[in-house]
C-alpha cells in the first residue's frame, strides 16, 4: 500500500474515533492564564498605550487586585499567543510585575481578530484622532474584504449603502465623519501629532492630507520656523495650489503669514519650565485653567499686601 494510502487511512481512523463533541471542543473559546511575554502586540496596534497618571494607577489597582477582566488573545499560527484586546492589561501587569494574566483565548481568522480589536478600543473614553483615523480605516479595509460592502450597482442611487455609512453606524459617526478621520492617515507623523495635541483642527488637517508628501515637509518646515499652524482657509488655499502644481515653499510662507480673521496675540511659555509642576500626562487646558488660577491668587495677595 502506498504511503499516502496508509496517512490517509490513518487520518480517517483518527477521525473515526473522535467524536464530533471533542472536535467542537477544540474551536471553542477558553479562559487561561499567561504569562505577558508569552503574548505578542497585535500588528499595526493603532492604539497607543501611554504611560500617563491613568496608567500608573491601572497598575496599582492591578499589583493589588490582579487582572479582573481577562484579556482576549488569539493563537498564533507558529506558537505563542497574539492580543487582540487587553493591550493597555497586559502592560499594567507587567508594571505591577505579575507572573500571569488571564485570557480568553478565542480563535479568530485575521479580519475578525481586526474587528473585534477595533471595536473594543472604541469603547474607552479618550480616543486620539490619529487612533480613530488608523482604527476606521483598519476596520473598514476588514469589512470589504469580508465581503461586507453594500453599495452595489443594482439598487437606485438613493438606496445605495456605502462601507463608510455601515462603519459610520457600527462607530457612531456619520461616513463624512469617518472618511475624514481615515484622510488623516495621509498625513506625516509629525503633522498627526499636532492633530492628537490639538495644535491642528480635524477639518485643516483633512486638507492638508491631501498636499503631497515632499509639500507636507516644506509645510512642516514653516510651521516650525514662523511658530504657526494653518488655519481651514489656510490649509484650503494650500490644498488648491497643491492641486494646481503650484505649491513650493515661498507659497506656503505666503499663505501662513497671512493674518487669521481670530488671530490672537498668545503667550508662549516652554514645557519644560512648568512640567515639573504637573503629573504626566495633564491635558494642556488644564495646565492653562491652572495657571490662570494661580495667577488670580497671587493679584488678591498682592492687593492684600498693597492695603
Amino acid at each position: 500500500m502506498a504511503k499516502n494510502s496508509v496517512a490517509g487511512l490513518l487520518t480517517s481512523v483518527d477521525d473515526l474515533f473522535s467524536t464530533q463533541e471533542s472536535r467542537d471542543e477544540a474551536k471553542l473559546e477558553r479562559v487561561i492564564n499567561l504569562s505577558p511575554g508569552e503574548i505578542s502586540d497585535f500588528p499595526n496596534h493603532p492604539f497607543k498605550v501611554r504611560m500617563d497618571e491613568e496608567m500608573q494607577q491601572m497598575a496599582e489597582s492591578v499589583k493589588e487586585h490582579g487582572v479582573l477582566v481577562p484579556a482576549l488573545v488569539r493563537e498564533k499560527p507558529g506558537g505563542g499567543y497574539e492580543m487582540v484586546a487587553g493591550h493597555r492589561r497586559k502592560r499594567a501587569a507587567e508594571l505591577a510585575e505579575l507572573p500571569e494574566i488571564p485570557c480568553i483565548v478565542r480563535n479568530l481568522t485575521d479580519d475578525e481578530a481586526i474587528i473585534v480589536m477595533v471595536d473594543s478600543n472604541l469603547q474607552r473614553e479618550k480616543i486620539l484622532p490619529s487612533e480613530k483615523a488608523f482604527a476606521y480605516k483598519m476596520r473598514l479595509d476588514a469589512m470589504k474584504r469580508q465581503g461586507q460592502r453594500t453599495d452595489l450597482t443594482s439598487v437606485p442611487l438613493a438606496q445605495k449603502l456605502t462601507s463608510r455609512a455601515e462603519l459610520g453606524k457600527v462607530v457612531g459617526e456619520s461616513q463624512d465623519q469617518v472618511r475624514r478621520y481615515i484622510r488623516l492617515t495621509y498625513l506625516l507623523p509629525e503633522i498627526l501629532d499636532m492633530v492628537d495635541d490639538g495644535k491642528i483642527a480635524l477639518r485643516p488637517a483633512v486638507e492638508l492630507s491631501y498636499l503631497a508628501e515632499k509639500e507636507q515637509h516644506f509645510l512642516l518646515d514653516t510651521m516650525f520656523s514662523e511658530d504657526c499652524t494653518p488655519s481651514h482657509a489656510q490649509a484650503i488655499k494650500m490644498r488648491k495650489f497643491s492641486q494646481e502644481g503650484k505649491l513650493n515653499p515661498d507659497v506656503i510662507l505666503s499663505i501662513m503669514q497671512e493674518e487669521k480673521p481670530n488671530q490672537k496675540e498668545q503667550i508662549k511659555i516652554p514645557k519644560e519650565r512648568i512640567s515639573r509642576y504637573f503629573a504626566p500626562g495633564t491635558p494642556a487646558q488644564k495646565i492653562e485653567d491652572t495657571i490662570i488660577k494661580a495667577l488670580e491668587l497671587y493679584r488678591k495677595r498682592q492687593r492684600s499686601m498693597e492695603r
